[in-house]
């Protein structure tokens, strides 16, 4: 049964508490709870992790790539500036993997500086602006073949 990583980055562990005008307010744990709920009955089994350190995601993506995992990944503030983050993120696309960015708002939609990812051009492809549903459509995706 294949496995996908469900990483997020920075802030997001206070879901429910931070900008519930722009996130919602749903918790990481409704997040998980939630992924719990779309991935029954499927093929895939997901696990949802979250931090605040760009070394440990960084880790994660090399550990998706090590064990063959597809990744829904919502990079939050790295989005924008790390390339140690894009490149660990390429070796999952690279190596033949499906790596999904997803964002609960819309950057597009926000302050100027949230409208680059450098994710986005490596990503397998990118969902954002529907809130927890992002991360529902991404996995969605991933029950598909890869092409």
């Amino acid at each position: 049964m294949p496995h996908v990583l469900v990483l997020n980055g920075p802030n997001l562990g206070r879901l429910g508490v931070r900008e519930p005008d722009v996130y919602g307010s749903l918790s990481l744990a409704d997040l998980a709870s939630s992924v719990d709920e779309w991935t029954a009955g499927t093929a895939l089994t997901a696990e949802v992790r979250q931090t605040d350190d760009e070394a440990e995601l960084v880790g994660w993506l090399h550990e998706a790539v090590d064990a063959r995992a597809d990744v829904v990944l919502n990079p939050a503030a790295f989005t924008h500036y790390s390339y140690a983050l894009r490149d660990a993120a390429a070796m999952v696309t690279k190596g033949g993997l499906r790596l999904i960015e997803v964002h609960i708002s819309n950057p597009y939609a926000r302050e100027e500086f949230r409208h680059l990812s450098v994710i986005g051009p490596i990503a397998t492809g990118t969902i954002a602006g529907f809130g927890f549903d992002s991360y529902r459509l991404a996995l969605a995706a991933l029950t598909g073949p890869a092409s």
